[in-house]
């Protein structure tokens, strides 16, 4: 009996290790997600409030509410806007390596 008692321990042991994985990739593909749907707000969001003559820096970042500061960049080359995320990670290792971007273009009438 004591064999099949330390077996079956064995493989409890590996099967809560392999749920903690999968909820672990689960909780960061939620993450990722989350951050694609965000940065797509954000660079919209840019791109309104630089249409409008507005700063699309700080429109960027009042889209993305409670993310954190450092976890948004916004660039800007003419009217095309660039919006990149972190999104936010489980693992130390991943959290600066992971990245979300978006982009919005703004038209501008020519004077005419």
């Amino acid at each position: 009996m004591t064999g099949s008692a330390g077996q079956a321990s064995v493989e409890v042991i590996g099967g809560a290790m392999a749920v903690l994985l999968a909820g672990l990739v689960a909780f960061q593909l939620l993450g990722v997600g989350y951050a694609a749907v965000m940065a797509d707000h954000a660079a919209e969001a840019a791109a309104l409030a630089a249409a409008t003559g507005g700063d699309p820096r700080g429109a960027a970042r009042e889209a993305v509410p409670g993310w954190p500061a450092g976890a948004i960049d916004v660039s800007r080359r003419g009217g095309h806007l660039r919006v990149t995320l972190r999104p936010p990670s489980v693992l130390r290792i991943l959290s600066g390596r992971l990245k979300i971007t978006s982009e919005a273009v703004v038209a501008t009438p020519a004077n005419g």
